[in-house]
């Protein structure tokens, strides 16, 4: 059994630019660091924790494809292994290597799966084109009906 964290008790930032452009931009920024030799889409994830830091991840492609490891849960994973449990966003973007994005990248299931781990019910996904386009949407509107650890207690 894993350690659990109240996630719904924790104070989730107010979402306005002075949270979202910074998640956004190290989101931008992250993308140069992915590894993307296959598909030359690059995704970077900018995860904001509990206690205000951030985390930032890039895909990681590998020839075996479902060795491979998307920027959300890399980031993500990163914030784990350091002890973070909690989150209140994530910001992705994403886009063909050495162009901007040119769409929104919205998170896989298998993303949204392992957010909802960690996700309080406040948390929020924000998928960006730029620092200027951008949407952002709860999580339970991504993955609605999640299951989550309350499903198996």
């Amino acid at each position: 059994m894993t350690d659990s964290v109240n996630t719904e008790a924790m104070v989730q930032p107010q979402m306005d630019q002075q949270v979202i452009l910074p998640l956004i931009q190290a989101a931008l920024d992250a993308r140069a660091s992915a590894y993307a030799p296959y598909s030359h889409y690059t995704v970077g994830a900018a995860l904001l924790a509990a206690e205000g830091e951030i985390y930032t991840g890039g895909n990681i492609e590998n020839a075996s494809y479902g060795a491979s490891n998307c920027g959300e849960r890399t980031a993500i994973f990163k914030a784990v292994s350091e002890g973070r449990r909690g989150f209140a966003a994530i910001a992705i973007a994403g886009g063909m290597e050495g162009e901007e994005p040119a769409d929104y990248a919205y998170p896989c299931g298998i993303c949204r799966q392992v957010m909802k781990e960690f996700a309080g019910a406040g948390f929020k996904v924000i998928v960006a084109k730029s620092l200027c386009d951008y949407k952002v949407y709860g999580l339970d509107e991504l993955l609605p009906h999640g299951f989550g650890g309350d499903s198996i207690r």
